[in-house]
């Protein structure tokens, strides 16, 4: 089980080993005055969804997917649902799930099974630019790693900008990250 992170705002498992860092929260009263990782309750995603649009459905439903892309070797994910659509319903944000969408800045300390992807490059640039201590190298003009601790920035959540060759692409990394 990966570190709690102190400092940490957002939805999920304080003590998650995929942690998502994404620009913004859901423009919901709950969410505003978030002080630390809050675990979402079952039926809490389509509340959201009705109450946000389909933006905030694609980012969890991108992060759903993406959980169900990765080595199920290394990653436990699917053997709690059926698919990635029950899997985000039942289980993703929730307590003891070892996932979370971070609105904060990532705090690096290199835990082996923990992983950080910044969604987006605008995101990844702008949280460089704030101090984050991360050396990344770029694959690519969407895709870069940060080795030693344990970073990836990927595209945004939205199926336009990370489609499932992309999702395919970023879940590789992720088991690169894992073999190292």
């Amino acid at each position: 089980m990966a570190a709690q992170n102190a400092t940490a705002i957002g939805l999920g498992d304080s003590c998650a080993g995929l942690r998502v860092y994404i620009a913004n929260r859901p423009p919901m009263a709950e969410y505003t005055d978030l002080r630390s990782v809050q675990p979402l309750h079952s039926g809490e995603i389509e509340l959201i969804n009705r109450a946000c649009g389909n933006g905030w459905r694609k980012v969890f439903n991108v992060y759903a997917k993406l959980l169900y892309a990765l080595d199920t070797q290394q990653y436990v994910y699917t053997r709690h649902a059926g698919s990635w659509q029950q899997y985000r319903e039942q289980h993703l944000l929730q307590a003891a799930s070892s996932t979370a969408l971070l609105f904060s800045v990532p705090e690096l300390q290199p835990v082996a099974e923990t992983v950080h992807i910044i969604a987006g490059r605008t995101h990844a640039k702008a949280l460089l630019d704030a101090g984050l201590p991360a050396q990344f190298n770029w694959q690519n003009h969407e895709f870069a790693v940060d080795q030693h601790n344990r970073v990836l920035v990927c595209p945004y959540f939205d199926y336009r900008q990370l489609n499932n060759e992309k999702l395919a692409y970023l879940a590789r990394q992720i088991k690169v990250l894992d073999e190292r």
